[in-house]
C-alpha cells in the first residue's frame, strides 16, 4: 500500500515525539535487524529507525530494503532517521486520513 502525501505528513507528525527503537549499524539490514524491526512494527505500527551510515544514498537504500523486508512503508526520513509504518492486521491503532 502506497501512502499518500497527506498520510505521510500525518505519520511524520505522530513520529516527531518518538525515539528510534531500531538501529542499523555498519552490517546493514541483517536478519536480526529485520526480525527486530518486524517485532517493533507489530507492537507499535509506527517506528523510527536510526541508520548509522554517512552516505545519504546508502541510507535511503537501506531504509527501502528494510521496509520491503518488513512489508512496511517509509513515511519519511530525516538525516539518519527513517520513519517506518505498517498497520496492524487486527484493530490498527493509527487511523490514517483519507
Amino acid at each position: 500500500m502506497a501512502l499518500t502525501s497527506k498520510q505521510r505528513q500525518y505519520l511524520k507528525g505522530l513520529a516527531h515525539a518518538l525515539e528510534p527503537v531500531v538501529r542499523v549499524g555498519r552490517g546493514g539490514a541483517s536478519p536480526s535487524v529485520i526480525d527486530e524491526t518486524k517485532r517493533s512494527l507489530a507492537a507499535h505500527e509506527l517506528i523510527k529507525v536510526r541508520i548509522e551510515n554517512d552516505d545519504s544514498a546508502q541510507r535511503r537504500t537501506l531504509a527501502e530494503e528494510l521496509a520491503r523486508a518488513c512489508d512496511a512503508d517509509i513515511a519519511g526520513s530525516i538525516g539518519k532517521l527513517a520513519i517506518l509504518y505498517r498497520a496492524k492486521d487486527e484493530e490498527p491503532e493509527i487511523e490514517l486520513p483519507a
